[in-house]
């Protein structure tokens, strides 16, 4: 019986961590958006790379390091009270292409059609969560 019973709390343990891991690898930030033309970009010049891209700020960038890899992002609430609820309940992938310079002012710069699958563009800057995919 003992034995049952430590079994189930080291089971229940187990997948509350597991449920918790993938929490905790999502960064918490701020998104803005760009709009275009895309090009050229930082990392890749003047090949087109679609409208799902986002450039990076120096939270990210790492000298380039942050070229190619891909972000998914989600809205979690407002940054100012002009919109009091610009979230849309959606995520989004994008592709880093591109360098949001120091004074960037989100953590990832989405293009316009990538940061208004998230938010209302009226917002301009949302609060947000990321993971890299």
């Amino acid at each position: 019986m003992r034995m049952e019973i430590e079994s189930r709390v080291l089971l229940i343990v187990l997948g509350t961590l597991i449920c918790l891991s993938s929490v905790a690898h999502a960064a918490s930030g701020t998104a803005t958006f760009y709009t275009p033309p895309y090009v050229p970009s930082s990392c890749y010049g003047f090949q087109d790379n679609g409208v799902m891209i986002a450039a990076a700020s120096d939270v990210l960038w790492n000298n380039r390091e942050a070229c190619g890899k891909r972000y998914r992002i989600e809205c979690t609430g407002a940054t100012n009270q002009g919109v009091p609820r610009p979230c849309t309940g959606q995520s989004v992938v994008v592709q880093i292409v591109d360098y949001c310079p120091p004074g960037c002012a989100g953590t990832i710069d989405l293009s316009s059609e990538a940061f208004s699958i998230i938010a209302n563009p009226d917002a301009g800057k949302v609060m947000i969560t990321y993971t890299q995919v």
